[in-house]
């Protein structure tokens, strides 16, 4: 060991040469007890057996200088001795040729190897960015943002200590060296492989004042790419835990290597796209899927060919980031089942795809999980489907004070989470905590994330649950928490929670130079009453989930007074909610059905909620769903009210299909799959959440053929798919006579005539009455009305294509009436008619 006096030109001194051999491998500071060990080889050349402090640290020079060189660089470190040289003068200079922490460059070189039996390297300073677990050539770079702790400490497992439950090894950072701002980072070089890993986090622990620092905890990183935990879904972990110890995966050089087979987005336009939500594992669940990998994402792959059959040519995929179903575990006496978290909107993060939801499982820490994730986006691309992603960034699996510590309230409660003056959580989203979107540190989260999604795994779109919770003002909304200046400005204070006009991450995700060619879509309300539906801040970017094309459909089809008007503004794309705000018919998403909520099948088969089965005293679920019974309560009906049924649920495909805007199909619907009344069915990991691939092939009352049909039909017409809202110039309103429509209260009669550029003209009408009526038809000479599709017509009569027996008998039958220009409509029906030489039939 050799000691040097004097100081360094980056200390405002003269430039020091001396003499040591051999060099040393680094260099330790010392000033008023505290230290910082940097690269020898960063700061000195050797010339003439002298070591002189390079050029590069007296000037700092760096564009010039080569990658290599670039990856010696010291410049944290020296800025930390430039800061504590004005404190205080340094007391000594001391070289040794045993390396500890070396650098602050994660690339920097070190004389020092891995020993045997160590799972790394002797570990640099590293840098703060990016955020997460990053692999380069030489090991692994770790940060992670906690403004408030006092200490961090990397955990390291292998796969087998995680299943134990216990910590391979521990790296304490340095509060000094290893902390930039609010950034805690290390570099292990030489890391081992198949590694996992989290994070103690010690501090300030009062719950009451919004502080949970907890070093007992090992810690998520909320950048973590894959998570591990359990391998199997639905299986409890050791000794009945249903919340095992988590891990994220430390990633290597080979994550990147996925085959993409020149992968690229349809980049479909959105106003041609036919939506269908879906839940991965219910897909093919269901023993009649007969699929390899069922319930998984090879297992949906499988299927892919159903959706491109139906016309689909966009999937919502319901949440699918890493969950625990078992969040809800209990036994359920009345289903003689457990409850499960079966839908999933409760994430613990964000960008790990949910590992059991693959055949791989958590095989090669969750690689494998991730590359399936990748084969279904493929897939899916190459038969021209996009995929959204279903996104919950309104809270987190971590609940209220109640709930556990997984992730982000270990790292910063107060950051990740909108937290009142006395530590208890806002709860705008109904589950216990808000999100605390619009904080800086939280927003490039998101950001972030969504970049991920969809440089890494080429996602094409995302919908945002409860996305009004993402204009709302952060907790401490000022313009310094917000836009980060530090000076702060009296006055400009706004209440937690309050809605914001340009909300900041709305602002980031809408101008983005990564997202803008993804679709953003909200669902524009939140649990704590906030309706944003036509409103919903959008930089023209944005679409919504139209819930008012929900209500005003299912009213007018039900036959209610007072909706032809709602009615037909749902035809046209909700222009009054959306043409003044500069958007198109295609930002609103029409959808008549979701995953909350009755199915098609039940909207017109129950007249009240029956979710007995959730084993709450059917307290759960919405009391007011717009549905009839067409009658009679339930399944086992009489065969009158089975018809009506049937010409209902067609009505509805109807209205759907022929609206302007971009319709969305639930996942099931398109055969009529029933859950029993039951309308929030988010804890049942049986069949009633499961498609029913028997039911889909037996079609015993064609209405899945209907779908199919009237999918195709919209989208070989163009004149269903409008960039813009309709005009008198296309569009034209009549009653049962002409050019007379009735918009009286009474009314429940709407019918428009349409031009479109290939079928030259459609006619489309509803009868949402309970007495049949005999339309007069507009006159159009050298033409006649074909009568497409007639929803009181039995299959395959209801829609009348080509290859249908005995075609021209059916023809005939409305031949007559068609001649004297009238059609006759039966009682809730609706009907479609093209118009066609008067030469064809």
């Amino acid at each position: 060991m050799a000691s040097v006096n004097g100081n360094f030109p980056f200390l405002g001194t003269q430039l020091l040469e001396c003499s040591l051999s051999p060099p040393p491998a680094s260099i330790l500071f010392k000033h008023s007890g505290r230290s910082c060990v940097v690269s020898a080889r960063a700061l000195f050349t050797k010339r003439n057996g002298k070591l002189t402090a390079n050029e590069r640290s007296r000037n700092r020079r760096s564009s010039s200088t080569t990658s290599e060189n670039r990856s010696c660089d010291n410049s944290d470190a020296l800025l930390l001795a430039r800061n504590e040289n004005r404190r205080g003068r340094w007391e000594s200079l001391t070289t040794c040729n045993v390396a500890g922490v070396s650098s602050d460059s994660a690339n920097a070189e070190t004389e020092c190897k891995k020993q045997p039996g160590q799972v790394y390297g002797p570990p640099l300073r590293g840098r703060p960015l990016p955020f997460g677990a990053s692999a380069s050539e030489n090991g692994v770079n770790f940060a992670v943002h906690s403004s408030g702790a006092s200490s961090v400490c990397l955990c390291l497992f292998t796969e087998s200590d995680l299943q134990q439950g216990k910590v391979t090894k521990e790296v304490q950072l340095d509060p000094v060296f290893n902390r930039t701002g609010d950034v805690w980072h290390i570099f292990l070089p030489d890391i081992a492989p198949n590694l996992l890993y989290g994070y103690r986090v010690n501090g300030h622990f009062s719950p009451e004042e919004g502080t949970c620092y907890d070093a007992k905890r090992v810690l998520i990183d909320p950048y973590a790419k894959a998570v591990i935990s359990r391998g199997t879904y639905g299986v409890l972990g050791a000794e009945g835990n249903c919340w095992p110890q988590m891990a994220g995966m430390v990633p290597d050089l080979e994550d990147e290597q996925f085959d993409w087979e020149g992968d690229f987005p349809p980049g479909l336009h959105q106003k041609d796209l036919v939506i269908y939500e879906m839940h991965i594992r219910g897909f093919t669940r269901h023993t009649s899927s007969k699929v390899e990998h069922s319930g998984t994402y090879l297992g949906l792959v499988e299927k892919l060919s159903h959706l491109k059959e139906l016309g689909i040519n966009a999937i919502e995929l319901m949440p699918s980031h890493e969950f625990n179903e078992l969040e809800y575990y209990a036994y359920n006496p009345v289903m003689g089942d457990y409850k499960m978290n079966f839908w999933g909107y409760s994430s613990i993060n964000f960008f790990s795809p949910m590992t059991r939801y693959a055949a791989a499982g958590i095989r090669n820490c969750g690689r494998d999980a991730i590359n399936e994730f990748k084969t279904l986006v493929r897939e899916a691309h190459k038969l021209g489907i996009e995929v959204f992603m279903d996104v919950v960034f309104n809270h987190t699996a971590e609940g209220n004070e109640m709930g556990p510590t997984i992730s982000f309230r270990g790292f910063d409660n107060r950051v990740y989470y909108m937290i009142a003056p006395k530590g208890e959580f806002y709860n705008y989203s109904g589950c216990g905590n808000t999100f605390n979107c619009n904080h800086p540190i939280v927003r490039r989260f998101i950001v972030d994330c969504l970049r991920y999604w969809v440089t890494e795994m080429h996602i094409d779109g995302f919908r945002f649950d409860l996305a009004s919770i993402m204009t709302r003002a952060s907790s401490l909304w000022d313009r310094a928490n917000v836009y980060g200046n530090t000076k702060y400005i009296e006055g400009d204070v706004v209440t937690t929670g309050t809605p914001l006009s340009e909300p900041p991450l709305i602002d980031m995700m809408s101008n983005d130079p990564i997202l803008c060619g993804v679709k953003l879509v909200a669902e524009a309300w939140d649990s704590g009453g906030l309706y944003q539906v036509g409103s919903f801040p959008h930089w023209g970017v944005w679409s919504e989930w139209n819930g008012q094309f929900r209500d005003a459909v299912r009213l007018f089809v039900k036959g209610t007074d007072g909706t032809v008007g709602s009615f037909a503004e749902c035809l046209c794309g909700s222009p009054h909610l959306y043409k003044e705000g500069g958007r198109k018919p295609w930002h609103s998403i029409n959808f008549v059905t979701a995953h909350d909520g009755f199915s098609l099948a039940d909207l017109v088969s129950y007249n009240q909620k029956h979710n007995m089965g959730n084993g709450e005293g059917n307290h759960d679920g919405e009391n007011h769903n717009n549905s009839w019974n067409c009658g009679e309560e339930g399944e086992l009906v009489s065969v009158w009210v089975q018809r009506l049924r049937q010409r209902q649920l067609r009505n509805f495909v109807v209205a759907l299909m022929v609206s302007q805007g971009v319709p969305m199909i639930t996942m099931g619907d398109e055969y009529g799959h029933t859950k029993g009344g039951n309308n929030n069915t988010y804890c049942h990991d049986n069949p009633i959440n499961y498609f029913r691939w028997d039911k889909l092939k037996a079609d015993s009352d064609g209405f899945h053929r209907f779908t199919r049909l009237m999918v195709h039909f919209r989208r070989d017409t163009v004149a269903l798919r409008l960039g813009e809202f309709p005009t008198a110039e296309r569009l034209e309103w009549h009653g049962t006579t002409p050019s007379t429509p009735d918009w009286s209260e009474t009314s429940r009669f709407v019918a428009f005539t349409l031009l479109d550029m290939q079928k030259k003209e459609l006619y489309v009408a509803f009868n949402a009455s309970h007495l049949p009526v005999m339309v007069s038809l507009p006159e159009r000479p050298g033409f006649k009305w074909y009568p497409l599709v007639d929803t009181s017509k039995p299959s395959p009569y209801d829609f009348l294509t080509d290859d249908v027996p005995n075609r021209a008998v059916a023809l005939a039958q409305s031949s007559s009436f068609l001649n004297a220009h009238v059609f006759p409509m039966l009682n809730y029906s609706s009907i479609i008619l093209i118009l066609v030489p008067e030469t064809v039939f």
